[in-house]
């Protein structure tokens, strides 16, 4: 058993501490789980895995996908693609901001226009560099001219509208049109939403949300149990979901998923440029007993980084099962011999910067034996969420473990967006400068063709030249799980684990307002 497990099972058995009590009054109110508080409200700006959570709820998206992963229409009525250089859209009619603005054709032009503006900065600018002009033909009718054909371009327009003018303030004062209102945000402590009862695809079930910001994984078991917190979504500790299956009083939903779980590597460290070297920290980290032991088993090992899921995942990809006898052969090869014959000295040191969740402490401490059975010092540095957050974008790392989420990977140019070497950030997300003339030059060629039997042969060379550069250490595609009281109807999980759902939970036998 684990210290997070004994710490869980400690913590329940001698009951709870005075502080924790119901957030919220009305009993219709539904109080949500997050681990750390959004980085900013404006879905053009804010990236991070709670802030995009959040805008899930307050605003809705251009385009969505559905629960295969395909691009189709949302506050878009109907999307034609009549050349390839022109993609036409009917704005859904009957939709109102929460301000009480009429949704139309000027709010989408707006919300895609300030993605071609040069002053505008926004990490997201890197999927619009194909898009050569936005314009409203009419109240209902978006035209979308490319730059040069790009088959992926669908993705990019799933993108929650922000109202035309909309500006800085957004970002602490969110109005979308989504099925909840902002109310208030109490930093690091909660966020308050209301139900919008005008919303245009049907009032939620329920008064509204509280997401309730506890970093803690044992805090949040010890909220399920006493009932102060009413459902937590992909943010338990497998070892406290484990214990958590036999109580009557909760229910547990499991489906497969997509958020894929890495360590980014530095390419511009004076080590970590050698591949060897990369190859060896990938053969040196035992994934399958992380996967049985610490995710136990609701998480899949993986190869790479598109999910089994998507229609673009290669099937034969290099792997790296774990096998310490060739990494240290590597890391020979390389340059850095063992000093001592298997002593304690080390080949080499290097620095791994996490956050703070008592699971990725715990895989941590996993990964650094397993590297130092190989002759490898690891530093391991924790770090708040939105720390370790700016680190990496600004590159001011060796190697981080961070978690891609949700509608990111859904389409295969994503690969585009963290590989190609002129995606660095603020325009894409490389932020270990991995560069490969090869990659991109195939992510161009991709990105231009229409046929999508071709488009697959191109992805999959993509992927099989990654899985040899190791510019990420794949570890895995994480189990959704949702862990709630029993008496929440309404709870469904989709591959991408998003929040929308939430506006179909209801309390048994309670009505809404």
């Amino acid at each position: 058993m684990t210290r997070l497990a004994r710490a869980a099972l400690l913590l329940i058995a001698f009951g709870t501490p005075a502080c924790l009590q119901r957030p919220a009054a009305d009993v219709n109110t539904i109080v949500v789980s997050l681990t750390s508080g959004p980085n900013n409200l404006d879905p053009r700006m804010g990236t991070d895995d709670a802030s995009q959570k959040i805008h899930q709820l307050i605003f809705d998206n251009f385009m969505e996908l559905d629960e295969h992963l395909r691009v189709v229409p949302k506050l878009a009525e109907s999307l034609d693609h009549p050349d390839p250089l022109t993609y036409i859209a009917t704005v859904r009619q009957g939709v109102r901001f929460h301000d009480g603005h009429e949704l139309t054709a000027d709010d989408v032009v707006f919300t895609f226009g300030q993605f071609l503006d040069p002053a505008f900065v926004s990490p997201r600018k890197g999927g619009y560099r194909e898009l050569k002009s936005v314009a409203a033909r009419d109240a209902r009718t978006v035209v979308f001219t490319l730059k040069q054909p790009f088959a992926s371009f669908p993705i990019n327009l799933m993108m929650p509208i922000v109202e035309r003018g909309a500006g800085p303030d957004l970002r602490d004062h969110p109005v979308g049109t989504g099925p909840y209102r902002f109310i208030r945000y109490d930093v690091d402590d909660r966020l308050e939403l209301a139900a919008n009862q005008e919303y245009w695809a049907g009032a939620p079930k329920n008064s509204g949300l509280i997401l309730k910001i506890v970093p803690d994984d044992v805090m949040r078991g010890l909220e399920l149990q006493k009932g102060t917190m009413d459902i937590v979504i992909n943010d338990l500790a497998p070892d406290i979901v484990h214990q958590m299956r036999g109580n009557p009083a909760l229910q547990i939903v499991e489906t497969p998923g997509v958020d894929y779980q890495y360590i980014g590597l530095n390419l511009e460290d004076a080590r970590l440029k050698d591949v060897r070297v990369r190859q060896a920290l990938a053969y040196a980290i035992d994934r399958d007993a992380i996967v049985e032991y610490l995710r136990r088993g609701l998480a899949v090992p993986a190869n790479g980084m598109l999910s089994p899921l998507s229609w673009a995942a290669a099937q034969d990809l290099p792997s790296y099962p774990h096998d310490p006898a060739r990494a240290k052969a590597l890391l020979d090869e390389a340059g850095y011999p063992d000093p001592d014959r298997d002593g304690p000295g080390s080949r080499l040191a290097l620095t791994l910067k996490v956050s703070n969740s008592e699971f990725n402490r715990l895989q941590s401490s996993v990964i650094q034996q397993n590297l130092r059975d190989v002759g490898v010092e690891l530093d391991v540095r924790t770090y708040e969420f939105a720390t370790l957050y700016a680190d990496v974008l600004s590159g001011n790392f060796q190697l981080y473990t961070l978690q891609w989420t949700a509608g990111a990977l859904a389409d295969p140019d994503i690969l585009r967006r963290v590989f190609h070497s002129k995606q660095a950030p603020p325009a894409g997300f490389n932020r270990g400068r991995y560069s490969n003339p090869e990659v991109d030059a195939l992510l161009d060629e991709a990105g231009d063709m229409e046929d999508s039997s071709q488009r697959l042969e191109l992805y999959a060379q993509v992927q099989r030249i990654i899985a040899r550069d190791v510019p990420y250490v794949s570890l895995w595609y994480k189990t959704n799980v949702a862990v709630a009281q029993r008496g929440l109807a309404g709870v469904r999980l989709t591959p991408l684990a998003d929040f929308y759902f939430l506006k179909d939970v209801a309390r048994v036998g309670v009505a809404t307002n």
